[in-house]
C-alpha cells in the first residue's frame, strides 16, 4: 500500500505556541504542513499573510503548501514564494488565467497547485494537467475550519485520481477530514489529506496521527 500523507492545517494550531504545535506533529511523523491564507474577500474570513509564513519557514524544514483563498492571487505569488512556500495553490474560481498562473509558479521553482470548490466542475481541471503539480479538492466550502465533510466530493476525488494516474500530479483533499471520514477518502486513492481540528483537537496528537494514518488498513 502506498504511503499515506497527512498535512496538518496550521489554522487549527494554537498560534501562541506555534513552534511547539509544529514540533508535536513533526515528531508524530508529519513532513508536510498546510497554510490557509484568506483575504476576507474571496472567502468570509481573514487569516495570515506572507510575513507569518516567512516566520514559519524559519522554524520548520517541512514542506509548506500554501493555499491561497484570495482574490486576484497572481498579484501576490511573488510574496508567498519569497516567504518560503514549497507548493503554492490558488483557486480555480479566483484565477483569470490558469495556465499563465501555473507556469509562473513553476518557473520560479515552486510546485503549482489548483484548489477547487465543491460546486465547481472538477472535470475542467483535466485541461491543465500539463503544468499542474497538485490538485486540492475542497470537501467543504472554503472560509472556516470545523465544517462537515461533503460526501459528494468523493466522486471528484476518485475521478481525478483515475484520470491522472499516469502523471506525477498529487491529489489532496481539504475540509472535514477526521477519524470518521478518512477511511472513505483513502478508498478513492487520494494522496494527501489535510486535517485540522481532526488532529489538533485531539487530546493525544501522536495517537490521533497514527489512528488517521492506519485507519482503514
Amino acid at each position: 500500500m502506498k504511503k499515506r500523507i497527512i498535512s496538518p492545517s496550521l489554522l487549527s494550531a494554537n498560534f501562541t505556541r506555534l513552534k511547539e504545535d509544529i514540533k508535536v506533529v513533526e515528531d508524530a511523523g508529519v513532513s508536510r504542513l498546510h497554510l490557509d491564507v484568506m483575504d476576507g474577500h474571496f472567502v468570509p474570513n481573514l487569516t495570515f499573510g506572507p510575513f507569518i509564513i516567512k516566520d514559519i519557514r524559519k522554524i520548520t524544514k517541512s514542506h509548506l503548501e500554501t493555499h491561497l483563498m484570495i482574490t486576484n492571487p497572481h498579484k501576490y505569488f511573488d510574496e508567498y514564494i519569497k516567504a518560503g512556500s514549497d507548493t503554492l495553490i490558488f483557486h480555480y474560481e479566483a484565477s483569470t488565467d490558469i495556465n499563465r498562473d501555473l507556469k509562473y509558479i513553476q518557473e520560479r521553482g515552486v510546485k503549482a497547485g489548483i484548489a477547487i470548490n465543491p460546486d465547481s466542475d472538477y472535470k475542467q481541471l483535466l485541461n491543465y494537467t500539463e503544468n499542474l503539480d497538485y490538485i486540492l479538492i475542497m470537501s467543504v466550502f472554503p472560509g472556516f475550519g470545523g465544517q462537515s465533510f461533503i460526501e459528494s466530493t468523493l466522486d471528484s476525488m476518485k475521478f481525478l485520481k483515475d484520470n491522472t494516474k499516469d502523471s506525477d500530479i498529487l491529489i489532496g483533499v481539504d475540509g472535514g477530514v477526521n477519524i470518521n471520514t478518512i477511511d472513505r477518502v483513502y478508498e478513492t486513492g487520494i494522496d494527501v489529506t489535510i486535517v485540522g481540528s481532526g488532529l489538533y483537537g485531539a487530546n493525544n496528537i501522536n495517537k490521533r496521527y497514527n489512528d488517521l494514518i492506519f485507519n482503514g488498513k
